[in-house]
């Protein structure tokens, strides 16, 4: 059978795990119950054949990931935090205007704090630094740089994010367990790393790298709002760039060159993943091997982990 690629995502008390034509999230109930959800997930590209394309299907995978992980994160919330009620579980389900509204904001948000706080702090920086558009660009992506790795050491700090993070770092010696053909068992799970270079982590800092380089192409003579504006036009064309190098670098990965081009992102999963514990890297197994029976043995491209 040819190699089935498995990705996934941690979320609250539990992972969500893609297949190439499944996804399946198992998450822990306060009781102690792993619950499931699977989903078949037919490829876009069986009906739309042109989002094959290189750069393109990393700005589609970008955008089908956004969606896929939120509404995971949804169904976790709904059943990581269930209450009794007179000797009966009582969930509430975000409505669907709620979870557009959640979606959009986190967009906003990130958006805000990664691309235009750093245009503004650079343009402020111009009587220092001049107005040469490459050393502009330069310290403008510095500054993304400093403010993502600052948001990613301030968040680790919180509880509930930490649990989160030894979710991901199950899900990483999960998805090595099954890469490598090892048994889906506890004890075989836990010799692996807690390290993946296909991570999203590593795919968000090269998304900050590359941005340097196409920021550039931004006439400097435009005005503050229609750089940052362009920001969001250039989105797509970023994430599919460094989708392309992401993919790249996977199946590349035992190249000395590649390994030191990969390091920075696997440097940054030390902050994003934690050791799991026994019971999350359970969950994380359940995950998988519901994903993989929803599957049912279809292969295709490699997924962002």
């Amino acid at each position: 059978m040819e190699k089935i690629n498995i990705g996934g995502q941690a979320v609250l008390e539990g992972v969500m795990m893609r297949a190439p034509r499944a996804m399946a999230i198992a998450v822990r109930r306060p009781s102690g119950e792993i619950v499931i959800k699977r989903e078949a997930m037919p490829p876009l590209s069986e009906r739309y054949p042109i989002v094959k394309l290189p750069i393109l299907r990393g700005a589609v995978a970008l955008f089908t990931s956004l969606v896929l992980g939120i509404k995971a994160l949804n169904f976790s919330a709904n059943e990581a935090i269930v209450e009794e009620e007179n000797g009966e579980e009582k969930k509430e389900e975000l409505s669907s205007w709620a979870l557009a509204g959640t979606m959009a904001t986190a967009f906003g948000f990130g958006i805000g704090l990664f691309f235009f706080l750093p245009l503004y702090l650079t343009k402020l920086l111009v009587p220092v630094i001049g107005d040469n558009n490459i050393v502009f660009n330069l310290v403008d992506g510095v500054i993304r740089v400093v403010v993502f790795l600052l948001y990613i050491w301030s968040i680790s700090r919180m509880k509930d994010i930490r649990r989160v993070f030894q979710y991901h770092g199950a899900e990483h010696k999960t998805i090595f367990a099954f890469e490598n053909g090892a048994d889906l068992t506890l004890e075989s799970v836990k010799r692996f790393s807690r390290l993946h270079p296909r991570c999203g982590t590593s795919f968000l800092l090269i998304v900050m790298l590359v941005s340097i380089a196409v920021f550039s192409l931004i006439p400097k003579a435009w005005p503050f709002v229609a750089k940052a504006l362009s920001r969001i036009v250039l989105l797509p064309l970023i994430a599919g760039i460094s989708y392309e190098f992401l993919k790249w670098s996977a199946r590349n990965d035992r190249h000395p060159l590649v390994r030191m081009v990969i390091a920075p992102g696997l440097a940054l999963q030390r902050m994003t993943t934690r050791e799991p514990d026994d019971d999350q890297i359970e969950v994380a197994i359940r995950s998988v091997k519901e994903a993989l029976d929803e599957n049912n043995g279809y292969s295709d491209d490699r997924i962002v982990v």
